[in-house]
């Protein structure tokens, strides 16, 4: 899940909510959408791949 930050950065954040804290876990920061949209796909495949 990606949101747009207001320093005009992209945030992944995890799909699902963190058990712990309610909150979504932060999973990286990016200058364009383009480049979380690829981090996205690589964390998506690590989560299959193991």
């Amino acid at each position: 899940m990606i949101r747009k930050l207001s320093s005009g950065e992209y945030r992944l954040y995890s799909r699902k909510k963190d058990p712990k804290t309610g909150k979504r876990r932060n999973l990286g920061t990016f200058k364009t959408r383009a480049d979380a949209e690829k981090h996205e796909r690589a964390v998506q495949y690590f989560k299959r791949a193991h």
